[in-house]
């Protein structure tokens, strides 16, 4: 497509697929953006994979017009049109979309982007889930501003007792010293204030890099042994890598508690990273490595 043809098809885009004004309200998104929306969104344009899982569960499925490369959940997402890569998507394929509506997310999404389609005249609503804390207010926040308010009440009710039932499990056994490895080279793990953190936390473990000065610290081994982690959890961000391969890279650290009980496990980083509604099932899956005892034969 040629530069003059592009804008072209940006301009009927704007005459002709925008809702009318009346249609719209104003909001402020969570990065305080104040910004208007459609109160019942047609065609929505999804910059993340956490953010198509929320929009899913949220009961849209027609009203998605497309999401990036890595949206891979649920299996409809696998159906709707590409416009990209997560960090930087295609202005113009998201512009042949018409799109009266795109959801970005603060921490992933380039700010040049989400500038760029603002000042093109879409509506970009950015959502910013910090934490556990942080996706539950999202995702109310999101059902407010979208029209599906008794859909987002459901599933937090159903993500809170989930929660609720594993704390349960867990919160009156030992506290056992947990590795979180999010980076191969160098070697990165989970400090305070990150979601990983908090899921250590619920899952009954405690995180060896919680009182770091950094959210994502760099670990030497040496680190490592000092700290005398008892379990090991190693994230799966990394696919190109043999998840076996993984795990032996640790063997010859005998020194480690969690590498003498054998107590090193990869875990889908799909389910733990992403801030949507699978990360109870996150949690549940750290809860069960850290604390096998609590769910004998479940």
């Amino acid at each position: 497509m040629t530069k003059k043809s592009f804008f072209f098809a940006l301009l009927l885009s704007l005459l002709l697929h925008f809702p009318a004004e009346g249609q719209q309200r104003l909001l402020t998104d969570e990065s305080g953006r104040r910004v208007k929306a459609p109160v019942s969104p047609r065609r929505i344009v999804s910059l993340a994979p956490s953010i198509t899982e929320i929009l899913f569960a949220l009961g849209f499925n027609e009203e998605i017009a497309g999401v990036t490369n890595f949206c891979d959940f649920p299996g409809a997402a696998s159906s709707k049109p590409r416009i990209g890569a997560f960090v930087s998507p295609s202005i113009e394929k998201i512009v042949s979309l018409k799109p009266d509506l795109i959801v970005a997310i603060q921490d992933g999404n380039r700010r040049e982007t989400i500038e760029r389609l603002s000042h093109l005249g879409f509506l970009v609503y950015v959502i910013d889930p910090k934490g556990w804390n942080g996706i539950f207010k999202t995702i109310e926040q999101m059902g407010d501003a979208f029209g599906k308010r008794d859909e987002s009440k459901r599933i937090l009710s159903n993500m809170t007792k989930k929660k609720d039932w594993i704390v349960s499990l867990t919160q009156s056994l030992p506290s056992p010293k947990v590795f979180y490895q999010m980076g191969l080279s160098p070697v990165v793990t989970a400090g305070p204030n990150t979601l990983a953190d908090d899921l250590i936390r619920l899952a009954g473990g405690k995180n060896i890099a919680e009182n770091e000065p950094s959210p994502y610290p760099v670990y030497s081994t040496e680190t490592i042994m000092v700290k005398a982690p008892e379990v090991i959890i190693l994230t799966s961000m990394e696919r190109e890598r043999d998840h076996a391969n993984l795990l032996k890279m640790w063997q010859d650290w005998k020194n480690i508690p969690a590498v003498r009980r054998n107590a090193i496990h990869v875990v889908d980083s799909n389910i733990v990273d992403r801030p949507g509604p699978r990360i109870t099932e996150g949690l549940e899956r750290l809860a069960r490595i850290i604390h096998p005892e609590a769910f004998g034969k479940q």
